[in-house]
């Protein structure tokens, strides 16, 4: 377990070197609002499509495809399990707060923190799988997500769900490696070119909102410890046992233990901006969530490789 921890440990910290980059540049003004959403908006619209993409260019196996759909039914059955603690634990008086602890706790960072993780412990597999993860992520909180930060079903939108750059990324990738298409040199190279910026930016990203985020407050707030607590250790430790007792072993289960394992969602500060939510309650949560993972992640992952990898 020792040697995994260091592993995954070494991993993070690279991960949190880029972090520390992105903390500097917003601390130097190098980076401000503007800049990092026109950022955002990249990785978003083109740099994770590419990154999907890119992983679902081989030729088909049969044995992966199942692997893709025990991944799908893992990552519901683990948002079905956060929806269900977080709807249990939170009852706070006020809605605008209470709406941002419980999305806080139900969507992890899955996109940000964890692809980056599984290209680097698990490779292109835990790519592979780590992109139906990402998909069933927007499903949730495009429909669930939605309702739950407006307490109405009046802004769900089928269109917005259908054309989610993640959904269609994911549309792209499936038809190659059903038909096993060749891709073309002059197109795959440049979509590698574009899936390797995938590390760098969203990391300068997380850095630069924690360097707008007042930390102290985050911590001195004892519903918003619990709400990460229960983010970064309960959800990945529960969904592990459960699918240890279902016979999820590898790659899938570590790629679903990183994703369910990663720190509070970026969209919760989107979502609570949008519909009028506590942003700034979203903000101390993403940033706390963030710092603890430096430790959650590596123990937790490091276990789960231990285990049953």
């Amino acid at each position: 377990m020792f040697e995994n921890f260091i592993t995954v440990g070494t991993q993070v910290l690279e991960l949190f070197i880029l972090i520390a980059l992105g903390y500097l540049c917003g601390k130097t003004k190098i980076l401000n609002k503007t800049a990092v959403k026109s950022v955002t908006d990249i990785v978003l619209y083109i740099v994770t499509p590419c990154v999907i993409v890119e992983n679902f260019m081989r030729p088909f196996d049969g044995e992966m495809l199942g692997g893709l759909l025990v991944a799908a039914c893992s990552a519901l059955c683990i948002h079905t399990l956060s929806v269900v603690i977080a709807m249990s634990v939170f009852h706070d008086k006020i809605p605008e707060k209470n709406r941002v602890y419980r999305f806080a706790l139900i969507f992890s960072n899955c996109g940000y923190m964890s692809l980056p993780m599984q290209q680097a412990i698990l490779g292109s597999d835990g790519v592979f799988f780590g992109s139906v993860y990402i998909v069933i992520f927007n499903l949730v909180m495009w429909t669930f997500g939605v309702w739950l930060s407006t307490g109405s079903g009046k802004e769900l939108s089928a269109k917005k769900i259908i054309l989610n750059p993640c959904i269609i990324g994911m549309a792209v990738g499936i038809v190659i490696f059903l038909l096993s298409l060749p891709v073309p040199e002059i197109i795959s190279k440049p979509i590698g070119f574009i899936a390797n910026l995938n590390t760098p930016l969203p990391m300068m990203v997380v850095g630069y909102y924690l360097s707008q985020s007042k930390l102290l407050d985050a911590f001195k707030d004892g519903k918003g410890f619990i709400c990460v607590l229960l983010r970064l250790v309960a959800v990945p430790l529960i969904a592990f046992g459960g699918m240890m007792m279902l016979g999820i072993r590898g790659t899938i289960l570590i790629t679903c233990v990183i994703a369910a394992g990663a720190p509070v969602a970026a969209s919760t500060t989107m979502f609570a901006a949008k519909f009028d939510n506590d942003a700034d309650l979203s903000v101390r949560l993403v940033s706390l969530s963030t710092l603890l993972s430096v430790i959650t992640m590596p123990l937790i992952v490091g276990f789960a490789q231990t285990v049953g990898g």
